[in-house]
């Protein structure tokens, strides 16, 4: 049987060009003009707190890259974020509340990031259940899961896990750090199975069953996968805000998926990657950050917001068209 992830033999296919091509040609654009309002933009720490701001949507744009590839979507990243947030400041709290007691609350809000994310897969992957139905419900419970864990807003970290997020390791900022070593993932996984048969099943469900791709295990992973993400940024959000807050990433969700669609990758799945999704989170940071210094009223940033993500949108569509 001839698998579905096999080049044709005949015929030479035009190749096209990627549509997070339009991603970097606005960000560039947005940058110069940024820099034109900003004229210290480039300096090292105004770049070290852009990438503070923007390295949360990042992170969730990356993990909900993998599940929209599949041709799913995932609503809950956004929860996800706030309970990993609440249970890692808890547990902190409850080992001590001293530097030994970080890696505990680390390993515990990421454990709890991956058990959503699967949590979610096996809703949707096994379940057979509507994956925006179903991450919009599983948010919820996650929201409560949250406010249960913590009530209110306020309980602090060591000032040891807000100083090593803040400050440089090795001479390099931990946040560039952490962005560096999430793109060298999204490279590898570009270069695993993984990814090809996740494109696979979301662009050709029926052909990928044919080909003998475990659908519902990719799709089971994915889901781990945004999960893990998600558990990352909100391990950011903690280091940037030193604090618990059982309400924090509520953007998350819209913002990840706008990076991700953005950054070239179709919500039908089958076609896209990470890489654009940096762009794209990138992109959105860069044109909130224009808007601000532009000195635009408040009523009106989110319309230019809203027009200058609608115009990039109909350039990567254009773009995918060629």
């Amino acid at each position: 049987m001839k698998s579905i992830l096999s080049t044709p033999a005949t015929g030479a296919s035009p190749v096209k060009k990627p549509a997070w091509l339009v991603a970097l040609g606005s960000l560039v654009v947005l940058v110069l003009i940024n820099w034109f309002l900003q004229p210290s933009f480039f300096d090292g720490m105004v770049l070290h707190s852009n990438l503070t701001t923007f390295l949360p949507l990042i992170l969730v744009a990356i993990g909900q890259t993998f599940v929209i590839m599949g041709g799913d979507i995932d609503l809950s990243v956004g929860s996800i974020a706030a309970l990993v947030n609440v249970v890692t400041v808890t547990v902190i709290a409850s080992a001590g509340g001293d530097a030994a007691s970080v890696p505990v609350g680390l390993l515990a809000g990421l454990v709890v990031a991956v058990l959503c994310g699967i949590f979610n897969g096996l809703l949707i992957s096994y379940l057979r259940l509507q994956p925006m139905v179903a991450t919009f419900g599983t948010g919820i419970i996650f929201s409560a899961l949250a406010l249960w864990v913590m009530p209110q807003a306020g309980l602090g970290v060591p000032d040891t896990y807000w100083m090593t997020y803040s400050e440089a390791i090795l001479g390099v900022p931990t946040v560039l750090w952490i962005l560096i070593i999430a793109f060298l993932f999204v490279l590898v996984m570009q270069r695993r199975p993984f990814e090809s048969h996740l494109k696979a099943v979301g662009g050709n469900r029926a052909g990928a069953f044919q080909s003998g791709i475990d659908m519902s295990f990719i799709r089971l992973l994915s889901f781990a996968l945004c999960g893990l993400f998600s558990g990352f940024a909100a391990l950011c959000l903690t280091g940037e805000t030193a604090s618990g807050d059982p309400l924090i990433g509520q953007s998350l969700a819209m913002g990840s998926i706008s990076a991700v669609v953005l950054g070239g990758t179709m919500l039908s799945g089958g076609v896209g990657g990470a890489v654009g999704s940096i762009l794209g989170a990138l992109l959105l940071g860069m044109i909130g950050n224009v808007i601000f210094f532009a000195g635009l009223p408040f009523e009106f940033q989110t319309l230019v917001q809203g027009l200058i993500v609608l115009a990039a949108l109909a350039g990567g569509v254009l773009v995918a068209r060629k």
